[in-house]
């Protein structure tokens, strides 16, 4: 297991943590001047800026990318697939200019969240074929481009509207139906807030191996917890087995970026550099 208490050339700063307390271009030039090696992006953080201006700006602070958020959102009525297809091809080429090392999916619950317009609909076994056909035809896309895909499954609140994909062992099943050779390109992006939890967590992290962990996310749950989506967590404050956890997936044969994504009311409230001191303490304390 590596050591972090030195220092922290394995951090990567999800830019989600930062996003009400500057642009991307400020959370990149505050993180750059925090030393911090590593960001992974939103799709709306660079639009907002625009993506020459993005890429420049990670380029000229010396920036490396652990990720890219987010492609996916697959089920759709019929009429809507091809949105969904064209906008997730648009993801992936951003994920390219950016230099990102991979494209986190987040693929989706039912149509009607998913692709807003869509009829309504309970049939979540159909989301999630339809989830499974949109990660098929994006890879060949995505092979094409040499993007690797990280499906990232997310906690079961979350089934009806963000992700039908609630388990890192139903993540894995559609990597292997998906990538039955592991030809590579197909991996799962595992965050610690969703899978904390899953009683077959060791033994799926064993199973996925260094080729499909892509991308390694923490932060902390919190008991109570106020908000699911906004009340994340720093590493520490919660009741998640940070340690326990990193050790498992370093044993897999996973040695790239430990990415903090945390969505909090609270943290967004702190100033930004303040942030950053607190995630470099607790990555080198806790994580």
């Amino acid at each position: 297991m590596r050591e972090f208490s030195g220092d922290h050339r394995f951090l990567s700063i999800n830019t989600a943590t930062l996003r009400k307390q500057a642009d991307l271009v400020g959370i990149i030039d505050a993180c750059a001047r925090a030393e911090i090696p590593a960001i992974s992006p939103w799709r709306d953080q660079v639009a907002a800026v625009g993506l020459d201006r993005a890429a420049r700006a990670v380029k000229d602070a010396g920036l490396a990318l652990s990720g890219y958020c987010r492609g996916g959102m697959f089920s759709a009525d019929p009429e809507r697939l091809a949105e969904a297809r064209d906008d997730n091809r648009r993801a992936l080429d951003e994920a390219v200019t950016l230099g990102a090392p991979c494209l986190v999916l987040v693929v989706g619950g039912l149509p009607q969240f998913s692709r807003p317009g869509s009829r309504p609909s309970r049939d979540i076994a159909a989301a999630r074929a339809m989830v499974e056909d949109g990660i098929g035809a994006l890879l060949d896309y995505a092979r094409g481009a040499q993007m690797p895909l990280a499906i990232e499954p997310l906690h079961p609140v979350y089934a009806a509207d963000r992700a039908c994909v609630n388990t890192l062992a139903h993540a894995l099943d559609l990597c292997d139906r998906l990538d039955p050779d592991r030809r590579g390109g197909l991996g799962i992006a595992l965050d610690v807030y969703h899978v904390w939890w899953d009683p077959e967590l060791s033994a799926q992290i064993a199973r996925a191996g260094a080729d499909r962990l892509l991308a390694y996310h923490v932060c902390d749950w919190l008991v109570p917890t106020r908000d699911l989506l906004n009340d994340r967590g720093m590493m520490g404050d919660g009741v998640i087995a940070l340690r326990q956890i990193r050790s498992e997936v370093e044993a897999a044969g996973y040695q790239g970026f430990v990415e903090v994504e945390i969505f909090s009311e609270d943290w967004w409230g702190q100033p930004m550099n303040q942030v950053l001191e607190t995630c470099i303490a607790r990555y080198r304390s806790v994580v």
